[in-house]
């Protein structure tokens, strides 16, 4: 299937690239439909590996013969978090509807920068939809952005200007003195790309210490604000978490609001995982969430959007435009034509050229609601829950954490091997994760609380059910000895020693 004859890119037979499109969207549905029956994730073999190797073609071989090279070397070995048990780090599996509307707008392709266009309405709606989703103003400033770690760097760069002043802008930190932006000690690793690319520096970033649930000491918050002012520090601005990256944890929200109040601090909310609790039944977690200045929230995670798209709202619109605006002369805004339109979202963040993110978010809540978003909370929570009790009542496994959203850590520790120690289940455990990604089973990660390595579950699956908690704790019965074996096995019994035969003499 080559190119026109009128040397567009365009296929020259219109006909038979339709029928190939029919024959994706089927692969694609198909593979939805039975995706349950497959392995989570596949290692890639070495020839698949190394065939992407190859330099760069110059002649084309036409659109049926690269999609079967889509289908032989990419499908089979994608990240697999389109699956049902797919729990790893802390993504969403997707929904067709979001992959029929993420087509559509490839097709339009329009730039999301600005202009009189019905897509920048869409977006606009949007951004008010979630805000009044989460409870936060529906007329504050949005804007739709790659993700949260996107969305937290937006959100303090507008606390770096509204606090210092418009002159960050034009003459940078020079003379601003040091300034420090507080944390929980369990705060996502973005905010410390954010301090450093915003020109505060690695060491601006204060980690207050948690509590034992992992949620932010507030009183510690305080004494750490008091002790900067006492040095000479600027405080700029507190971050605190709905749900954290490691458990789960929801920061309480009213009392970092209060602390902000009191000490005239920008408040952000990373609001990543947990910030659209409002939909669901627990949405007493995330109380306070509104007075934030600031707020960070990923459409990708537990709203099941496919990947990517997140979304920052800033109670202030003009504190938002006044840290990013640019509009040179070709970009001029018009009161007729495309070049009109209330609303120029090149004004709000990093990017010029913006894609159609808002469509598989518009399209989505239109055709299942709000409600059936936080349905799929309540039920991923429930199957968090029931993991946990599992963990709780095997003799094998301990919990080690609360649950915090839908996020369960545990750790295998073998009822008959007291002799391990915590170094060498450190390691069994980080070997039982790579035996379950490699079973095809289920994707769970590790991280580390206390300094013990724990395995993370983040049930955060629309597709899951209850059958794949049963199907995991039986993975993680049938694989845990063989960790163990692996890292460490066991020393022979003395009582195991062979007995001499009766008469024998003993060498």
């Amino acid at each position: 299937m080559s190119g026109a004859a009128d040397g567009s890119l365009d296929p020259a037979d219109w006909n038979a690239f339709r029928a190939l499109a029919h024959r994706v969207v089927d692969d694609m549905v198909d593979r939805l439909e039975h995706r349950r029956d497959e392995p989570v994730w596949r290692p890639l073999p070495d020839d698949v590996r190394t065939s992407f190797d190859g330099p760069l073609p110059r002649t084309g071989i036409g659109a049926e013969a690269a999609y079967a090279e889509v289908l032989a070397r990419v499908v089979p070995y994608s990240m697999g978090n389109d699956h049902a048990r797919f729990w790893g780090w802390y993504m969403g599996a997707g929904h067709p509807v979001g992959n029929l509307a993420d087509l559509v707008a490839s097709v339009l392709n329009p730039n999301m920068g600005g202009g009189d266009h019905a897509p920048v309405l869409v977006e606009q709606q949007v951004v008010r939809w979630c805000a009044e989703a989460v409870g936060y103003p529906t007329d504050a400033s949005g804007l739709l952005v790659s993700g949260a770690s996107e969305a937290n760097l937006i959100g303090l760069a507008v606390a770096r200007s509204a606090v210092l002043g418009p002159t960050v802008r034009s003459d940078g930190l020079a003379g601003t003195g040091r300034v420090a932006v507080y944390a929980s000690a369990e705060v996502h690793s973005c905010h410390r790309k954010s301090c450093e690319v915003l020109g505060l520096g690695e060491a601006a970033l204060r980690l207050v210490p948690v509590h034992d649930d992992y949620t932010l000491d507030v009183d510690a918050l305080a004494e750490a604000v008091a002790a900067d002012r006492a040095a000479g520090i600027r405080p700029l601005a507190v971050v605190a978490t709905a749900g954290t990256i490691n458990t789960g944890a929801v920061d309480d929200l009213d009392a970092v609001a209060d602390l902000a109040a009191r000490e005239g601090l920008w408040l952000h909310v990373d609001g990543a995982i947990g910030g659209f609790l409002g939909l669901s039944g627990r949405a007493d977690l995330v109380r306070g969430l509104a007075r934030a200045d600031s707020l960070a929230l990923d459409l990708h995670k537990w709203m099941q959007a496919p990947i990517d798209v997140g979304l920052v709202l800033v109670r202030d619109e003009a504190a938002h435009r006044a840290t990013f605006s640019v509009v040179p002369a070709y970009l001029r805004h018009a009161t007729r034509g495309l070049a009109a339109g209330d609303v120029w979202f090149n004004e709000y963040g990093i990017d010029l050229t913006r894609g159609f993110r808002a469509l598989k978010v518009w399209m989505a809540l239109l055709a299942l609601g709000a409600d059936a978003h936080g349905a799929v909370m309540d039920r991923t929570t429930a199957l968090a829950h029931t993991l946990a009790d599992r963990v709780d009542a095997h003799p094998d496994l301990e919990r080690m954490a609360p649950v915090g959203c839908d996020i369960v850590c545990l750790r295998y520790r073998p009822d008959g091997r007291a002799d391990l120690d915590d170094e060498e289940l450190d390691a069994v455990n980080r070997e039982l994760v790579l035996l379950v990604q490699e079973s095809g089973v289920a994707i769970v990660t590790e991280t580390t609380l206390r300094g013990r390595l724990a395995v993370r579950v983040a049930i955060g699956n629309h597709r899951s059910v209850p059958d794949d908690v049963d199907l995991f704790v039986a993975t993680l019965e049938r694989l845990g000895p063989e960790a163990v074996r692996t890292v460490a096995p066991a020393a022979p019994s003395p009582s195991a020693a062979p007995t001499p035969a009766p008469g024998a003499t003993p060498r």
